[in-house]
C-alpha cells in the first residue's frame, strides 16, 4: 500500500493539510483497492492556528513513506524548524516522493530539494522564494510543477490540483476523475492538467493563445506544424514561439507532443483501440512512433501503461 505521510509542525496552514488529508485518508477502496495509507508525522502536539493535532508518528517516520507532503508554511519570513527540514531531506534521500503545497515550497527549498529545479508557490510569495533561494527556478504562473521525485503547488486551491495529480500518477485519469467527482471539484483545471503538463493553459480570453490552444487540441490527429499554428493565430512563427514560452512554459512542438501523449493516455485507459489506431487518432503517425515518444515521455510502453491504468468500466467503442 502506498503510504502518504503529511509532515507537520507548529506554524503551518490548516487548509492545505486538510485538503491533502481529505484526498489521501478517505477510504476509497470501493473505487480502487488498495488505496493510500495516510499518516500525520510531527512533534506532538502540533498547533495549526486554532487547531491542535496529535500526530500519528514522529518526523523520523517520514523516511518510511512512499510520498511525503509538506503543507503550507505560515510565516515565510521565519526559517522552518531544522528538525522538519532534516526529516524531509532524509525522506527524499531514502527514496520518497516529496511534494509541497503552497508555501511548503520554502521547506523544500531549505532542505535543498529544489536546487537546480523549477518550482512554484503562492504567487504572492514567489519573489521571496526566488530571492531567498536563487538556485531555484521559481515559476509563479503555474498551478503545480512536477519534477518527478519533487513536486510543488501554488497557493490554496492549487493544493487540490497537485493532490489529484498525484492520484492520477499512481492510479490513472479515470480514478482521479472519480475522486474529483466525490469531492465535487474539477478533476483538472485550465486546459487539462495531467501527468506531464507542468504549465497548465490559462483561462480563456486572458492570453494571446486562448483561441489557438483549443483549436489545436481538436486537431491532434492532423500533422500540425509551427507554421500551421502561427497561421491560425495570425502571427509570425517567432511571435508564436515567444507567446508559447510565456503562456505554457514550453515550445509549440513540445506542447503539441504533450497534448498528443495526454490524448493517447486517455485512449489507452478508456478504449480497446489498437496502438496503430491510437497513433492515428493522436497524430503520432505510426504505432512505432507512438511507442517511442510514449515510452520516452511516460517511462513505460503504451501496452504496459494500459495494463496498469485501464479503466474497468471503460467504453470499448472505437476512437
Amino acid at each position: 500500500m502506498n503510504t502518504v505521510a503529511l509532515a507537520v509542525t507548529d506554524g503551518m496552514l490548516h487548509f492545505e493539510l486538510s485538503v491533502a488529508y481529505e484526498v489521501f485518508s478517505t477510504d476509497m477502496t470501493d473505487v480502487v483497492d488498495p488505496w493510500y495509507s495516510a499518516v500525520v508525522c510531527g512533534p506532538a502536539p502540533v498547533r495549526f492556528g486554532r487547531f491542535l493535532i496529535e500526530p500519528d508518528h514522529g518526523l523520523d517516520h517520514l523516511s518510511t513513506a512512499h510520498t511525503v507532503i509538506v503543507p503550507g508554511w505560515a510565516d515565510i519570513n521565519e526559517d522552518p524548524p531544522t528538525d522538519l527540514v532534516d526529516a524531509v531531506r532524509a525522506a527524499h534521500e531514502a527514496g520518497a516522493r516529496v511534494a509541497s503545497l503552497c508555501t511548503g515550497a520554502f521547506v523544500l527549498a531549505a532542505a535543498g530539494l529544489l536546487d537546480g529545479r523549477r518550482a512554484t508557490t503562492h504567487w504572492a510569495h514567489a519573489r521571496a522564494l526566488a530571492a531567498r533561494y536563487p538556485q531555484v527556478t521559481v515559476d509563479p504562473d503555474v498551478l503545480y510543477v512536477d519534477n518527478g521525485s519533487v513536486l510543488s503547488s501554488a497557493g490554496k486551491a492549487a493544493a487540490m490540483d497537485l493532490c489529484l495529480h498525484l492520484v492520477r500518477l499512481d492510479h490513472g485519469s479515470s480514478i482521479a476523475n472519480s475522486i474529483a467527482r466525490r469531492l465535487v471539484v474539477p478533476p483538472h483545471r485550465d486546459g487539462g492538467q495531467a501527468q506531464f503538463v507542468t504549465t497548465p493553459a490559462p483561462a480563456p480570453k486572458n492570453h494571446p493563445l486562448a483561441e489557438l490552444l483549443p483549436w489545436a487540441i481538436e486537431r491532434l490527429d492532423q500533422p500540425l506544424t509551427v507554421e500551421d499554428l502561427a497561421r491560425q493565430a495570425r502571427m509570425s512563427s517567432r511571435s508564436l514561439s515567444r507567446h508559447f514560452r510565456s503562456v505554457t512554459g514550453t515550445t509549440p512542438l513540445q506542447w503539441l507532443l504533450t497534448q498528443r501523449i495526454l490524448h493517447a493516455q486517455e485512449l489507452l485507459e478508456t478504449t480497446d483501440s489498437g496502438i496503430e489506431t491510437i497513433a492515428a487518432a493522436t497524430g503520432m503517425g505510426t504505432g512505432a512512433s507512438l511507442r517511442r515518444h510514449f515510452h520516452r515521455t511516460v517511462g513505460v510502453p503504451p501496452d504496459a501503461y494500459r495494463r496498469t491504468f485501464r479503466s474497468k468500466a471503460c467504453s470499448a467503442g472505437p476512437v
